[in-house]
């Protein structure tokens, strides 16, 4: 049987789609081998959204060749797809495909059997206005599961790379997504995660169907679901008719990913987003009327060219106001092949550091804070995996809906399954708790 190792760089999209080529891999009777053993073929799954992205993609590739040189090594994803040519000049490397057309890769690997010439598979992405099917039923790893229902972007802010790495936006068809999402609770999975790379920018391809009406679809048509997670959300992408689905909804839980990158007016214009800091608070408001308690989370950039000390207090503050339950802080990184690379006003490094530093320090805080509201509560968890630095195998590690992290003491049986927890004693970034019953036998119960 022939063998197949996987490494995947990058985000959470990259993570999925790695499952979904490792499908097409096992239907062709592959067997999946751990990246640093031997294997026929290595398969990488690159990131490309700093020049760290690159450069840790390309250490990668070295070291699938130095393993097996004798190995077909096969390069994907968005570094692959920006930058076929350099990837080529790497010596060993055999068949490069981008973020689409993945299902050629099996035939790839065979011509190159044949003929032992490096292939180029990659193609203008900007052209593409289709979705690529990718159907992962379950993963190898996790409790959680990701479901991808768009690709691509279309907002070009003056810091990304990727709309040239994943093209513009396209909607996976609504059926399929269905389809799949009762895949996923057939096999046993409560959460689904929606992923993409917009992810609520679902449907703003589509004539008579939008990102609302798919969250009211999977609501009312996927039997057994419990949980729908939003991996992220835009400002610009909450409308009214997303926040009454929100309102209604029991299923769509109280987190949102919603990203910031700025509290400042003049560095988001800098930035090309589609919002300004008062439109994000008055989503922000009436979200928090549609759910109450719900935690938001969001992303940072910190050191954006031309970023003053004034700008800086600016976003200070007004993340300070919102009151997040937890940020992701990133210092400017400057992306070769965008604007924001090339503009005047680049911030010392010490200085990045610095601002990252004070805003970690506050989301801290603002985390603490969100937690211990929940002391005492009895939540829903889905214990995900064993506590790992305890000698205890009954110490079990989940999330609830609003996404705090709960360690506490259960049974090994109990991993993906639906259990109430009480919060013990709030903290950042876990919290602990004391079990008290598994949701499923409360439902069984009922239904008699």
């Amino acid at each position: 049987m022939p063998t197949v190792a996987f490494h995947t760089l990058g985000c959470k999209v990259n993570h999925y789609e790695t499952e979904g080529i490792w499908r097409m891999f096992m239907d062709h009777g592959y067997e999946r081998v751990e990246f640093d053993h031997d294997s026929d073929v290595y398969v990488i799954n690159t990131c490309t959204v700093t020049n760290t992205g690159d450069k840790k993609s390309r250490q990668v590739i070295r070291r699938a060749i130095r393993k097996n040189p004798e190995a077909i090594v096969c390069v994907t994803g968005c570094y692959a797809q920006t930058s076929p040519g350099e990837i080529m000049e790497i010596p060993g490397v055999d068949i490069v495909v981008g973020t689409q057309d993945r299902k050629n890769m099996i035939s790839y690997i065979e011509e190159h059997k044949k003929t032992k010439e490096p292939i180029n598979g990659v193609s203008n992405i900007m052209k593409n206005r289709v979705f690529e099917e990718m159907d992962v039923p379950e993963f190898t790893d996790r409790t959680r599961a990701s479901l991808k229902i768009q690709e691509g972007c279309n907002n070009f802010c003056t810091f990304c790379i990727i709309p040239w790495s994943r093209g513009l936006l396209r909607s996976r068809d609504p059926e399929n997504v269905v389809r799949q999402a009762q895949k996923l609770v057939d096999a046993g999975y409560k959460e689904i995660v929606l992923t993409g790379i917009h992810t609520a920018g679902y449907g703003e391809d589509m004539k008579d169907y939008n990102f609302a009406m798919l969250l009211r679809d999977l609501e009312t048509k996927v039997h057994g679901l419990k949980r729908i997670r939003i991996s992220s959300i835009e400002a610009s992408q909450i409308t009214d008719e997303v926040i009454e689905v929100l309102d209604k909804s029991e299923k769509v839980v109280r987190h949102l990913h919603i990203p910031l990158q700025s509290g400042s007016d003049s560095v988001l214009a800098r930035m090309r987003r589609k919002y300004s800091t008062g439109y994000y608070r008055e989503k922000i408001d009436k979200l928090k009327k549609a759910l109450p308690g719900l935690a938001i989370t969001s992303d940072v950039i910190v050191g954006f060219p031309g970023e003053t000390d004034e700008e800086f207090m600016e976003t200070y503050n007004y993340i300070k106001e919102i009151g997040y339950s937890e940020l992701h802080v990133f210092p400017f990184s400057r992306r070769t092949g965008t604007p924001a690379a090339r503009m005047d006003g680049q911030i010392d490094d010490d200085v990045k550091n610095e601002r990252v530093h004070q805003l970690i320090e506050l989301s801290n805080q603002l985390a603490k804070a969100y937690a211990s509201t929940y002391e005492n509560e009895v939540l829903e968890v889905i214990p995900e995996e064993h506590a790992s630095d305890d000698n205890n195998p009954n110490h079990l590690i989940g999330y609830t809906d609003n996404y705090l992290k709960v360690e506490f003491e259960g049974t090994p049986d109990m991993i993906g399954k639906l259990v109430r927890v009480k919060i013990t004693k709030a903290g950042y970034p876990i919290n602990k708790g004391t079990f008290v019953r598994i949701m499923e036998d409360v439902l069984f119960e009922e239904a008699k």
